[in-house]
């Protein structure tokens, strides 16, 4: 992969973390304007239901962090892109759409097929 590209992934997963701290300061925000008060029960479940799914949201961004702070590690170490199971470098393609992607497609897949058998047993 050539530094223009690299630099591209490294501009896409800082925006993707950039993105993630808004999210968070937006939810946290929008969490301290809402009354606590609320005399409708029907209007509180809304409201509760409503939070909950924002804070599920949230942790789930918070879980990617970990990962995109890998792949700017793996960029800054020279070894982006380079699959972790076969050595084969990872599709563009593939880092367009999971930039902090670890495995190429096929070891993926491989991944995925012994995780469903291994549920089977």
């Amino acid at each position: 992969m050539d530094k223009n590209d690299l630099e591209k992934f490294k501009g896409l997963l800082e925006d993707i973390k950039k993105d993630i701290y808004a999210d968070a300061e937006k939810t946290l925000n929008e969490m301290n304007k809402q009354p606590d008060n609320v005399p409708d029960p029907n209007d509180r479940a809304t409201i509760e239901s409503d939070r909950n799914f924002e804070l599920r949201l949230r942790d789930r961004e918070q879980k990617l962090m970990p990962k995109i702070n890998e792949a700017l590690a793996r960029i800054d170490k020279g070894i982006y892109g380079i699959c972790d199971e076969c050595g084969d470098n990872i599709s563009p393609k593939r880092l367009e759409v999971r930039p902090m992607a670890k495995l190429c497609i096929d070891c993926k897949t491989s991944q995925e097929h012994q995780e469903k058998e291994q549920g089977r047993v």
